[in-house]
């Protein structure tokens, strides 16, 4: 006599088995890959330090990190060398973050600093204070700021103007996102715009300028991690790392945003508070960063990207990743350009420029939506 069985769900468990085995997967592999990277970040950094005009061998790093190192060695790594290997790592880190912030916030992939027209704002700002306010002299001479007895170096002074050029630049974006409710492209557009008038700013400022001070515009503007103190590398790391702290503990909310404003407003996100909070963030970091050490072109854009290649759109993964891979591509630069040519070194701007030129016509050519 036949008998009726009963169905089992023994399909739907191998399925589920399977898409647990898949994920796990997925998950080790990501983890192992985020380890290798960090591990190449500390094997180049160790790297730059030993490189150079002045040749240290393995021997001599231990000696002199562990403090029975003595002569000229001592000197070329404190005060040259790992201030700015820690530079490049602190700085493309932030680039890193900033970038793909920006992206995630504007869900437009070729949002950066450098295409929202931040360094270029930025540039605008040092070249008024070399050249209007007499910034461009020799370093560490007083400049008198309006004839009220303050006086401020003249490093401080062109940081101080290449950051509030940034964050003016920021403020614009930010007004024009918020109050006309501009779409993401349009305030890539705007950020296009505010590029163009802050270079014909800088350039007109050049025109006016005597020849030693135009030369100082232009080298502020290549780029370079030799230039920051102590102090600056540590207050560009406290900042970074509080700024990237705020976005992994919102890494749920952007990973909500990236499904839709209407998706992730059912979700309970505040989605408004959160780009005008995040755009904010991530311009001050970028902000610093320029101010410090000059226009380092598109390596906000190319560390996401390269990212996502590797962890996907999940910002659980894809912040740490963007943060890695821009410390390690802005150090490689760097170390590069200084290995190249010997005892100076190129200009670790122009460096990036030729890494991310490419992707960004890459981007054109392949479709904004893909």
């Amino acid at each position: 006599m036949w008998m009726e069985t009963a169905p089992t769900n023994e399909p739907l468990k191998q399925k589920g088995a399977a898409t647990a085995q898949r994920y796990k997967a997925d998950m080790t592999r990501k983890s192992v890959s985020f380890i290798l990277l960090t591990l190449l970040l500390i094997l180049l950094a160790f790297w730059s330090i030993a490189m150079g005009s002045f040749h240290l061998s393995a021997g001599d790093l231990m000696r002199i990190f562990t403090g029975t190192g003595d002569g000229i060695g001592n000197i070329v790594i404190w005060h040259i060398r790992l201030p700015r290997v820690l530079a490049a790592i602190v700085s493309g880190c932030g680039l890193g973050l900033t970038g793909m912030v920006m992206q995630t916030l504007l869900k437009n992939p070729l949002a950066s600093p450098f295409t929202l027209g931040i360094s270029q704002g930025s540039a605008f700002g040092a070249a008024f204070a070399i050249v209007v306010l007499g910034a461009g002299g020799i370093p560490n001479t007083a400049v008198d700021l309006g004839g009220g007895g303050f006086a401020w170096t003249s490093l401080c002074a062109v940081t101080a103007c290449a950051f509030f050029g940034a964050m003016a630049a920021t403020a614009v974006i930010l007004m024009l996102a918020y109050f006309r409710k501009m779409s993401p492209e349009s305030v890539i557009l705007a950020g296009v715009a505010l590029s163009s008038l802050f270079t014909s700013g800088t350039i007109l400022i050049q025109f006016f300028a005597s020849e030693v001070e135009v030369a100082t515009v232009v080298f502020w503007t290549f780029g370079d991690v030799a230039r920051s103190s102590g102090t600056e590398i540590l207050l560009l790391g406290l900042v970074t790392l509080g700024v990237l702290l705020f976005f992994l503990l919102n890494r749920w909310n952007l990973n909500a945003l990236c499904a839709g404003e209407d998706e992730a407003r059912s979700l309970g996100v505040e989605v408004d508070r959160l780009r005008l909070t995040g755009m904010f963030l991530a311009a001050l970091v970028a902000a610093l960063v320029t101010s410090f050490h000059g226009v380092i072109a598109f390596l906000g854009l190319l560390a996401p990207h390269i990212g996502r290649r590797l962890a996907g759109g999940d910002h659980r993964f894809l912040i740490p990743f963007s943060c890695i891979l821009g410390a390690l591509l802005l150090l490689a630069a760097d170390t590069c350009g200084r290995l190249v040519v010997g005892s100076s070194a190129l200009p670790v701007g122009v460096l990036t420029s030729f890494m991310g030129a490419p992707l960004f016509l890459f981007l054109l050519i392949r479709g904004l939506d893909k």
